[in-house]
């Protein structure tokens, strides 16, 4: 599978996360209405769109007692897909000796009041996506979890975006080994725009 069929599965994936999908009996004369959407969240990723500069700040080893950081600069391209249903943005990560690329996909679902994001990496662009974080913004803060495995134990992830303004945001990762107990930051971003 290359990058494009990737890209592909995953426009499939944000079709389906936005209430896309087309039953046998649904027709271009007949489409699916959503009885009540929820609008409310719609509009939460827009301070993304445009060009960043982003200093990252990631663990070593995540959840292995290990607090060996690594810092790195990258850049990130954000646009909006489907009216604003969806954004697709391309990262740059200088990573020491590991520069890489990256594209994050994000889809609203009307249903839920809930967006969805996936990941998508370079380094591997064969591989299968992993599930993608869940959740929404509450107070100017959007919280995101999936469950997932690291070196085939189970974890659950966590995205948190915070501290949004017009020219900077902060975006952080964290790992959980006992169902949300506790949890491990592992990956920082700082995003300042590009005038």
């Amino acid at each position: 599978m290359n990058s494009f069929s990737i890209m592909l599965a995953a426009a499939g994936a944000l079709a389906a996360t936005v209430g896309i999908v087309v039953p046998v009996s649904a027709a271009q004369d007949n489409p699916q209405r959503i009885e009540k959407a929820d609008v409310s969240g719609l509009h939460d990723f827009d301070f993304l769109v445009g060009e960043w500069r982003v200093q990252h700040r990631r663990l070593k080893e995540r959840l292995a007692n290990n607090q060996e950081w690594v810092e790195f600069d990258g850049t990130c391209s954000n646009r909006a897909l489907m009216d604003g249903w969806g954004n697709v943005d391309e990262n740059l990560l200088n990573l020491p000796g590991d520069s890489y690329r990256a594209v994050s996909l994000r889809a609203y679902d009307p249903k839920t009041g809930q967006w969805a994001i996936w990941w998508v990496d370079s380094r591997s662009p064969h591989g299968a996506l992993d599930p993608p974080v869940k959740g929404k913004f509450v107070a100017g803060v959007g919280t995101f979890y999936a469950d997932d495995t690291l070196r085939g134990k189970p974890i659950r992830v966590r995205f948190t975006w915070s501290k949004i303004t017009a020219t900077s945001a902060r975006w952080e990762q964290a790992f959980s080994p006992d169902g949300g107990k506790t949890w491990e930051v592992n990956w920082t971003m700082q995003f300042e725009r590009v005038s």
